[in-house]
């Protein structure tokens, strides 16, 4: 997924912004609304970490806006903020998960996860494709009942394709999903992940319409 963290905390939101890197997904990361507002003109995200306390105003209305204009992002809110009322303000403003600074990283990647599924409209973490068994909580995949091992930026493409199953997926559209604003992309990168996907999954896994982009195969 492409994440946008809007976190004014240097220490904390680098170790965020490390952790999503390392499952695999982009992540831009700013420190106030208004960078994030632009952020937000800028670039399509699959999920928003919105901090409630930055340097230029208040984390809820920002979020009431949001939803006010039909923006259905998924957002999950991170704060130091822990009174049953912030929670339900939070929730009521448009929010999809609340986590209490300070809480454990792993738990953040597992509730990534699971707001993404819901989102997906596929709340069942394991998924089947011919021969193939995808458990999504788990970040594995099994052909023929064997371990397939991706590496974290091979099993985010497969996971964009698995929760568009019909979709056709443009080149740069799977680069926003990869890679943040200040990644130097190689101009075959795409390319040489979905080769390697074709590899190790089975050669017809992922189609290609030529000139236009790339999209699940039918089980």
């Amino acid at each position: 997924m492409r994440v946008l963290l809007i976190e004014d905390d240097t220490a904390l939101g680098a170790a965020i912004r490390d952790q999503i890197a390392a499952d695999g997904h982009s992540v831009d990361w700013v420190v106030r609304l208004d960078r994030a507002a632009d952020a937000l003109s800028a670039a399509a995200y699959d999920l928003l970490l919105l901090d409630l306390m930055l340097p230029d105003g208040l984390g809820v209305p920002f979020l009431k806006a949001l939803r006010g204009r039909g923006d259905v992002t998924p957002v999950m809110i991170l704060t130091a903020l822990d009174q049953v009322s912030d929670r339900i303000a939070g929730l009521n403003a448009g929010a999809d998960d609340y986590m209490v600074k300070p809480f454990d990283l792993a738990e953040l990647s597992a509730r990534i996860g699971s707001v993404a599924r819901r989102y997906t409209g596929n709340p069942n973490p394991i998924v089947t494709l011919g021969p193939l068994t995808i458990d999504l909580a788990a970040r594995s995949v099994a052909l023929g009942g064997k371990s397939v091992i991706l590496t974290a930026r091979e099993w985010v493409l497969f996971e964009a394709f698995l929760q568009r199953p019909g979709q056709l997926f443009s080149k740069s559209q799977l680069e926003e999903r990869l890679y943040s604003f200040d990644t130097e992309i190689d101009s075959n990168a795409i390319e040489v992940h979905v080769s390697r996907l074709r590899k190790k999954l089975g050669a017809h896994v992922i189609e290609t319409e030529r000139g236009l982009g790339y999209r699940l195969a039918r089980a």
